[in-house]
Order: structure tokens, then sequence, then C-alpha cells
């Protein structure tokens, strides 16, 4: 849409515009674009392709059960948290507040991102990655330590990691060779996990976009919505609605016929360059299809995916009480630090409670997926608390700095924003 707007400003700024009568068409397609974005073709991509032949599907066994329940990192998860905070503390948090006003992250930063190699944890070694084992805990420290710097740039960060993690856990030996190469080489294509549609009370389990099936395959026809990196993205994973089915997920390349991106900034999140992606009668073969369209694979995204949102929102209200504790112990009124005032000092307690209960719901959550067991109930204790405590916490971190809450001299503003995100996004990330 920048790229757009940029365009269609310097040609309203010919003379031959005056000399062709063009003036005032050409202001109405300039506030058009500006109200409600451009529609672009999806980005250009890679060329897709197997190098090498796998009899069978790669997975990640389930993780060892010690009896005990015991959430304390291991060494490596440490060093690997420790890493990604050093990441998020330099790199993410200086740059969040630009990335907010101009819809994007900046130059460089999504590479530098990536050779961190947090893909690479997801992927089973003879595959070429890292993984040995399923690392859903890991996930979430990272995705907790990444908010902590800032949510819409760690979500962007996450969205490629989400379609490498489904192919390793559901993709057939097909689409892993075709696919998962490319999250393991030097470059790794932006791509996004779109289950989000516009609609009020969104129910990810019942999509409005349908998925017909074809002679040669299938056909997708929707609109999803608030899809991470969505014009940068090559690869996306779809949910739609397969007739006589239920809800599937199609592997879906940005350069197929039909499919156009249009720019969906939102109050929060805005790091991520959030979009719509438009499939109009797009043509899909047979192998699109991940996981075989079965109901468990579905419930099973909607799940690790929520719990991803949980993870995100600890990290950024995380980031809301490192922040307020040491304004309100400087910040001095009547004579005195403000946090000498009960109301004050009983609201920042709040915030800790609050969050360690969130954080101690979701990494049980994490450690019973990884370990292969039941999690349902857990996912949704922590996407409850997620909602509710997030939004809370963020708006005490607004109304702990008073007047200077409401100002972006102050991060905590673009935190609350964030934070309501936590209740309306579905998709996007992936444990």
């Amino acid at each position: 849409m920048g790229w757009g707007l940029s365009a269609l400003t310097r040609l309203a700024g010919s003379k031959v515009v005056d000399r062709a009568g063009l003036r005032k068409p050409l202001e109405g397609l300039v506030t058009a674009g500006t109200r409600n974005g451009f529609r672009v073709a999806g980005a250009a991509t890679r060329s897709f392709k197997s190098v090498q032949k796998l009899g069978k599907p790669a997975r990640l066994a389930p993780a060892a059960d010690t009896g005990l329940f015991d959430l304390t990192p291991t060494e490596d998860q440490q060093l690997i948290v420790e890493t990604v905070t050093e990441f998020a503390a330099e790199q993410l948090r200086p740059a969040a507040a630009d990335a907010d006003a101009k819809l994007e992250a900046p130059e460089g930063l999504l590479s530098r991102a990536a050779e961190l190699g947090i893909s690479l944890v997801g992927i089973p070694e003879e595959l070429g990655g890292v993984g040995t084992e399923r690392s859903v805990v890991t996930n979430a420290l990272v995705a907790e330590a990444l908010a902590h710097g800032d949510l819409g740039l760690a979500v962007a960060v996450l969205a490629p990691s989400a379609v490498s993690t489904a192919l390793v856990s559901w993709g057939d030996e097909q689409q892993q060779a075709d696919y998962l190469p490319a999250f393991t080489g030097e470059h790794v294509p932006a791509a996004a996990l779109a289950l989000q549609e516009q609609k009020a009370l969104y129910d990810p389990f019942k999509p409005a976009a349908k998925a017909r099936r074809t002679p040669k395959g299938y056909q997708l026809d929707g609109v999803k919505s608030l899809v991470p990196r969505a014009t940068q993205a090559e690869l996306f994973i779809v949910s739609a609605d397969l007739e006589g089915r239920g809800p599937a997920l199609f592997l879906v390349e940005s350069s197929n016929a039909g499919v156009s991106i249009e720019a969906e900034p939102a109050m929060g999140l805005r790091g991520a360059a959030t979009g719509k992606l438009h499939l109009e009668k797009v043509a899909l073969p047979a192998g699109a299809l991940l996981g075989g369209g079965k109901a468990d694979v579905f419930a099973e995204v909607v799940r690790l995916s929520r719990l991803g949102w949980a993870a995100l929102a600890a990290g950024t209200a995380k980031a809301v009480l490192d922040y307020v504790v040491p304004y309100v112990n400087e910040r001095v009124a009547f004579g005195e630090p403000i946090s000498h005032r009960q109301a004050v000092a009983f609201s920042v307690a709040d915030i800790a409670i609050e969050l360690e209960g969130l954080r101690l719901v979701t990494l049980r959550a994490a450690a019973r997926a990884e370990q292969g067991k039941s999690y349902a109930r857990e996912v949704a204790l922590a996407r409850k608390l997620a909602v509710d405590k997030g939004m809370q916490i963020g708006n005490a971190g607004v109304q702990l700095l008073g007047g200077h809450g409401f100002v972006k001299e102050h991060p905590v503003e673009r935190w609350y924003r964030d934070l309501r995100a936590i209740g309306v996004m579905e998709g996007a990330v992936l444990l």
C-alpha cells in the first residue's frame, strides 16, 4: 500500500495531471487508497521444490515424562532464553515505536531474527534442523522473551516458524520435502498461519472461507484477516470449510493465481504488518491438504496457537511490570514516591500476581502438550487468563503512569493496544 500511495502522490503533484483534466479522479483514487488500501498480488515467491526424497514424514518424538511437575528451564533452554531475551532488548525494543508508526519492521530486523535459528529448534535433524523431540515449552519461553521486547514484532518473527512447525507435525513426506528445506537455509521465507477472519465472535472451527473438491484437487474462496507479514509471505497455511468435512488446512503459495493481499492496519500488532489474504477461485493440487483434513489435527492447531498467544501475553505483561516498578518508585508526588501510596502498591502487586498465574498455567499446558498428554483444559485456562488478565495488566500499566500512560513517549500505551489483540486473534503463531 505504501508504494502505491507514494507513486500516486508523486503523480498527483505533476502539472500534466491538470492539463489532462485528471485532477479530480486522481484525488479520489488517492483518498480511496488511503482509506481502503490497495490489493496487490501475492509476494513474488521462490520455487518450492524437493531437494531429497523422503520415505516417510519426519516427526519429533514426545518429550520424556519425568513424573515431576518442574518447569525450571533446562540448561539448554536457559541459554536459548538468554540469547532471545538479549536480542529482544537490543533489537526489538528500540525498533518497536518506529515499527508501530510505519506499520512494518525496520529493514534487516527480521532477517537478523531469522539468524537466531528459532525455527530450527522445531525441525528434526534429518530435515536440516536441530530438533530431537517436541519443544513446546522451549517455544513458549522464546515467545515470551520476544514479546518482552515487543509483541507486534514478536509475531512477525514467529510467523514463519508457525508454518514450519505445522509441516513437521502434520505434513506428509512430500509436503515436508517440498517446503521444509527452505526453512533451514540462510533465507527463511516469510510465511503465515492464516486462521483469522473479519467477523464478530469469530469461531475458528466454523470458517467462512470455503474449499470445494475439483477433479484436480481443491478450489479455495474467502478472505483471511490480520495475517502477519501478509504482503511479504511466500507461503500460507489457510483454514477453510471443506465441503462435507468441516474445517481443514491448506498449503497456499503466494504465487497461486487468485491470491491477492490488502493492507489491514489494526489497533495493535502494527509492527507485524498485518493484512487481508483474498482467495478467489484459488486452484490447489490434491497434495495441498495438510493433515489429511482431520478434525483432531485442526483442533490441535487451534490449541497450540492459543497457547502461543498466552505466552506472548505473559511476555508483554512482564514488560509492563518491569516498566512500572521503577516508574512508581522514581515518580514523586506530594513529597514522596507514588509507590508509597497503598493503591499504587496494591495495583503493582496485582500485576505481579496475575502474571505469575498466567505463566504457570501456560507453561503447564506447554509441558503436557510436548509430552503428548491431553492439554485442552490447560489451554482453555491459559487463554482465559491471557485475555482477561492481559488486558487488565495493560490497562493498569496505563493507569499507573497517569498522563504519561496516554502518550507515545512511554511504551505502555502500545503494550495496552497490543494486549487487547490476545482476545481477538486466532492463528498466526504456533508453539
